[in-house]
């Protein structure tokens, strides 16, 4: 380690200003940085000395990622198993069940599921890391910034929410208009009012419907027609809603049902909004204020009823665990970029997704999945709420001293 420091001391001038290769110091810098560490400290005032700086937040929420992605390339495998096995196949077809022809194709193998889980969820995330690490390089070079640990947050944020058999191609493309439209046209890190990995699922989603949607994409393997729980839902009787799925609570809450790879597990969300409530990263207004729009907006819906909408009866209880929930309420509310920064900005923000999100899934059958678009459309309000918060302030303000 002292040799490959002492080889980065000595090569770092050429990449400085006034070097031979300055215009690469972004890829240099962000190469030291990943071997060997920030060296960069403060050395004047006024200054504040923290130790929880932009790359041990990103790291901290990879962290917190880890049971969410655990889970995803289990069920995954877990699906794919369980579909082989109702179409009496030993082995998935293609490149895949040559991998799988040692271990075997079992549902009840923990070993088969990971490794099956792995052969979807690993290709989809390296052609994510590959296509829109690309687009990261070639802006921060042309703008001389620096690399930063936010697009593996990204990346695997937008490769937990996909269905586990998208095109590569339609995953690489995802992330390049989330990288470019949604981020560096606005400056980069810091600066995008709109969560990038949002934004990418949301364009695959109204480009390519056919993979987004439907019965036949939540099962890695071809030929099973197996549709999410909150499309049962959508198409069940009145008033028979709950009692038409094949699964428990229980099943909804641990994640052993079909949906977008990371999405499925509320348990191993909520382990992650742990997390990151302790390191203090994701704000728990937001995280209350959404749980609360959404509990009040289904209870609202229960008390009306409807004799032709069969998402009207679903309890609030379940809708916490289906779908996206639970993963948009701990991972992309609380994104502290496109949220507010003020306390109760931040409250009528959760409340506002809370409320669009079943109010888009239960009002829309047709689109039961309304979670992306209400955080993509609480990021437009956030700038909003904390204008209005200031004035109010301001307004206040003025009055006690004037």
């Amino acid at each position: 380690m002292k040799q490959l420091e002492k080889f980065f001391d000595r090569i770092a001038p050429q990449f400085k200003p006034g070097g031979r290769l300055h215009r690469w110091y972004p890829i240099f810098e962000a190469t030291d940085s990943f071997l060997l560490g920030s060296g960069e400290r403060a050395t004047t005032a006024p200054h504040v000395r923290d130790a929880m700086d932009l790359k041990r937040i990103m790291i901290s929420v990879m962290v917190a990622l880890l049971p969410c992605v655990i889970m995803a390339i289990w069920n995954t495998g877990y699906q794919a198993n369980i579909a082989l096995q109702a179409l009496g196949l030993d082995v998935p077809a293609g490149w895949r069940g040559y991998l799988m022809g040692p271990v075997g194709c079992d549902p009840a193998s923990l070993v088969s599921n990971v490794y099956h889980g792995m052969l979807y969820f690993l290709p989809i995330y390296f052609v994510i890391v590959l296509a829109g690490g690309f687009w990261e390089c070639v802006f921060n070079l042309i703008r001389g910034h620096e690399m930063s640990e936010a697009f593996l947050v990204t990346s695997l944020l937008f490769a937990l929410i996909l269905p586990p058999n998208i095109p590569l191609w339609q995953a690489a493309l995802g992330i390049s208009f989330g990288v470019i439209f949604a981020k560096e046209v606005f400056g980069g890190v810091g600066l995008n009012f709109m969560n990038p990995a949002l934004a990418a699922r949301a364009f695959v989603f109204f480009a390519y419907p056919a993979q987004m949607s439907g019965d036949q994409v939540w099962t890695a393997v071809d030929g099973l027609s197996s549709a999410t729980a909150l499309t049962t839902l959508a198409s069940a009787s009145p008033g028979q809603t709950v009692a038409s799925l094949d699964i428990t609570w229980w099943q909804a809450f641990v994640g052993t049902i079909p949906g977008s790879m990371g999405e499925t597990s509320t348990l191993a969300c909520l382990i992650g909004a742990v997390a990151l409530l302790v390191t203090g990263i994701a704000s728990w207004r937001v995280m209350l204020g959404m749980l609360a729009g959404g509990l009040a907006c289904s209870l609202l819906f229960i008390t009306i009823g409807s004799t032709i909408n069969p998402m009207f009866s679903v309890p609030p209880h379940w809708h916490l665990v289906l779908g996206g929930f639970a993963f948009g309420l701990v991972f992309m509310a609380t994104d502290p970029v496109t949220a507010p920064h003020t306390t109760t900005g931040r409250w009528m923000y959760g409340v506002l997704i809370g409320v669009l999100s079943i109010l888009i899934r239960v009002a829309n059958p047709g689109f039961p999945e309304g979670v992306m678009l209400a955080i993509l459309l609480g990021n437009v309000f956030a700038p909003l709420f904390d204008y209005f918060v200031e004035q109010a302030n301001i307004k206040r303000r003025m009055l006690r001293h004037g």
